[in-house]
């Protein structure tokens, strides 16, 4: 009977489930199976921290639909990828983390030198994790590791020893992915009772959420069908926005007037695929309507009126037929008129400062009118999230991804990365907080060596800015938020990308554009307005009194510039 090494088969298995690429540093444990990578047809992209593989190889399963895979040497190789899986878990995608082990005859039991136990703490962000114990196990274990990471959208951890690693075994049970696409929509009776709901008010709301990916169509026709306003959250963005005369945009701390009064004013909300997690930004008095894939997400942010489950695209083709046209448009137009107003409102954020003052919302629209059509746009959390989901445009071609279920730093340049591998001919643009970028800097050596030309633009005010403002809205001093920041570009060209640097707003225009028509990786450092504020679009009474007593506190402290920056470069400049 014929025998095969157990990586072989390990990386046998990952071929048939369609993984391209694998993110990793290799390393001792590691060995046997990057030596069966070398002979397969999956690309290694060498990364130089492996917390950049993690973040690199969600975004490239999340935006290419394809299994991905990451592999790590055993304690802290494998231990790095902890961050940037966190998030690809929270983004639901499929990648398969390859976590080398000591040999068995050491691990566990006694505390050996690099011994981590990956199977307690990968448990919390993945949906398979386990180990193989005997080589026999290897395309079993490997086969249901790839089919789970497909089917529940998540990371699945195999933990591989690596003395069963060198082994040999004999063919066994020949296991097969099998990946099943079921439809799923509410029964009759269900469809009913929401028809009911629907048609008994005029002030109907649509709030789309992330299951809304593959119904753009549907959900427009809805809401011309029930002259109702559509409000998205921030990662429907991309599905939403675009050819939709009904988009009001978002609701929340990111969102705008239009959103907030649609969601707020509405007698009914009918919520799509969305799992919007703060409850002060639903209605007080309206009736909610839920149709969720997942039933557990039914009334868990907020109490529902009804809830049913079903795929968001086929529940509505069942759902159209069933409702009837509505007469009154009053509340529709209400709401179309703040669209309006809250646009303008957008404009004028997006203009050229006084003297030189750079504002990051007009380097972003400079960003968004430059980029190409079918750009993928990254941002690192805190204020890039904010310009990218306020001034980005999306059209049904373009893609943002940023961090707003895990909420960390520095995912924007290693999820550029990951997806400018999965698209090698598009145009991927990170926009990058100057605290984000400085976190994981050292991977700007993989531009280089694998050869991706993405653009990095970095947000580049001095400071941890989100962190700055959260303190000044809770009416504290800003502390220990200050970044002593180098040249960016400088520092970029130094490691082989064309590096520029902008300080003053004369010659920004220009200056983007030639960072974006690069022939190769570049970075664009530009120096920002340092006091600016991300207003939300109902700015209450407790975060003005804080932000006030802010001010005092910094007279007090005999910060008086802090201060007077603080108004005359938002309100003047």
């Amino acid at each position: 009977m014929l025998t095969k090494n157990v990586t072989d088969i390990m990386v046998e298995v990952l071929e048939q489930a369609g993984v391209r690429h694998c993110y990793g540093i290799v390393g001792d444990t590691l060995n046997h199976f990057t030596d069966s990578i070398a002979k397969s047809n999956i690309a290694w992209v060498h990364v130089r921290h492996e917390e950049v593989g993690g973040f690199a190889a969600g975004a490239d399963a999340m935006m290419s639909g394809h299994l991905t895979a990451c592999a790590g040497s055993c304690g802290p190789g494998s231990l790095h990828f902890i961050n940037g899986l966190f998030e690809s878990h929270r983004n639901r995608s499929p990648v398969v983390l390859i976590a080398s082990q000591l040999a068995t005859d050491q691990a566990g039991y006694i505390d050996f030198p690099q011994y981590v136990d990956f199977k307690s703490i990968y448990k919390q962000c993945s949906v398979f994790c386990e180990e193989i114990t005997d080589a026999n196990q290897t395309q079993h274990i490997m086969t249901l590791a790839c089919q789970s990471a497909i089917s529940k959208r998540g990371v699945a951890v195999v933990i591989m020893p690596v003395n069963v690693s060198r082994q040999q075994v004999k063919s066994g049970l020949a296991y097969q992915l099998q990946l099943a696409q079921p439809v799923c929509t509410p029964s009759q009776q269900e469809l009913n009772r929401i028809k009911e709901l629907l048609n008994q008010h005029s002030k109907v709301t649509i709030y789309a959420g992330i299951g809304c990916e593959h119904a753009h169509d549907q959900v427009v026709r809805l809401a011309e069908q029930l002259n109702a306003p559509v409000v998205h959250t921030s990662r429907a963005k991309d599905f939403i926005e675009y050819a939709n005369p009904f988009n009001m945009g978002m609701n929340g701390m990111f969102g705008n007037k239009a959103g907030l009064h649609a969601i707020m004013e509405c007698e009914v909300l009918l919520l799509l695929g969305a799992d919007f997690a703060w409850p002060e930004y639903y209605p007080k008095q309206a009736k909610i309507i839920q149709i969720d894939i997942d039933m557990m997400h039914l009334g868990r942010r907020h109490p529902i009126a009804f809830g049913a489950v079903g795929d968001i695209k086929p529940s509505l083709d069942a759902l159209l037929p069933l409702l009837e046209k509505k007469s009154s448009s009053s509340f529709l137009e209400k709401c179309l008129v703040l669209k309006e107003e809250s646009d303008v409102a957008r404009r004028k954020e997006e203009r050229v400062g006084k003297e030189g003052l750079i504002h990051p919302q007009y380097l972003v629209s400079l960003i968004n009118q430059y980029a190409d059509d079918d750009a993928f746009f990254t941002a690192d959390g805190g204020s890039p999230i904010i310009w990218l989901l306020r001034h980005i445009d999306v059209n049904g071609q373009r893609r943002t991804l940023t961090s707003l279920l895990h909420g960390t730093m520095a995912n924007a340049m290693p999820q550029a990365l990951g997806i400018q591998k999965a698209f090698p001919q598009r145009q991927v643009i990170a926009i990058c907080g100057d605290g984000g970028l400085a976190m994981l800097l050292g991977d700007l050596l993989t531009c280089i060596q694998e050869k991706l030309p993405i653009k990095i633009v970095v947000i580049n005010n001095s400071s941890l800015n989100f962190v700055e403002l959260e303190q000044k809205v809770e009416g504290l001093l800003d502390n220990f938020t200050y970044l002593q920041n180098p040249d960016f570009g400088h520092v970029a060209e130094a490691i082989g990308l064309k590096g520029m640097t902008q300080t003053h707003g004369e010659g920004l225009e220009q200056a983007v554009q030639t960072w974006l028509a690069h022939d190769g990786p570049a970075l664009l450092d530009v120096h920002t307005n340092p006091m600016e504020l991300v207003m939300p679009p109902d700015p209450n009474i407790g975060q003005v009194t804080s932000t006030s007593k802010y001010a005092v506190k910094a007279l007090l402290a005999g910060r008086v510039d802090d201060v007077k920056s603080l108004l005359v470069n938002n309100f003047i400049k």
